[in-house]
């Protein structure tokens, strides 16, 4: 992961973290079946990063500039009830999510790809980008995954939030703590 100067402290104040979808929580391909139907592949780990952010306390949106069922039935399944869809200008979504909340810039991350994504990128206290975004993106961006989008990126940026925060060992140790009792005879 690349992380700028400034990134760790910034991470301390994050209580919201704003997704883009397509070549963020989705590998940026846009696959259509024979009858028109479009599909879009979401990697689970990003997902269960998402879930840790919830349980947390973090809180999480999508602001896209598409607009997709696939989108609406993921946020859905994740819990994601903040989502914005066929944001072109994604600033109106922004503060719009930023009012209702009552968040200031600097307690907000955006993870982002593309061009589209820089007005917002610009305006948060901690811009990130996944690993294989635009120059530009990355070039803004505090952190950058060493993932591509829709392959774990998502996941990655979240756990050095979670870890920047402390909140990461606890999280570990709920895994742990559901896992049955090892039977020391097997071990041999």
């Amino acid at each position: 992961m690349d992380q700028k100067c400034g990134a760790l402290e910034r991470a301390e104040r994050i209580k919201l973290i704003i997704f883009d979808v397509d070549g963020v929580l989705t590998d940026g391909g846009i696959y259509i079946g024979v009858e028109g139907e479009l599909y879009k592949p979401f990697f689970c780990r990003d997902g269960l990063g998402i879930t840790l952010a919830h349980k947390a306390g973090i809180k999480t949106a999508i602001i896209t500039g598409r607009t997709s069922k696939q989108v609406a039935f993921r946020a859905g399944e994740l819990h994601i009830s903040e989502v914005f869809q066929g944001k072109l200008d994604k600033r109106t979504a922004y503060q719009e999510l930023k009012e209702k909340l009552g968040l200031r810039d600097e307690e907000i991350g955006y993870i982002g790809d593309d061009l589209i994504d820089l007005p917002i990128l610009l305006q948060v206290g901690l811009p990130m980008a996944v690993g294989d975004a635009v120059a530009e993106v990355r070039q803004e961006a505090l952190l950058t995954s060493s993932y591509p989008g829709g392959r774990g990126a998502v996941r990655e940026l979240i756990e050095f939030i979670l870890k920047a925060q402390g909140k990461w060992q606890a999280l570990i140790e709920d895994f742990y703590a559901a896992a049955p009792v090892k039977n020391e005879g097997l071990a041999q």
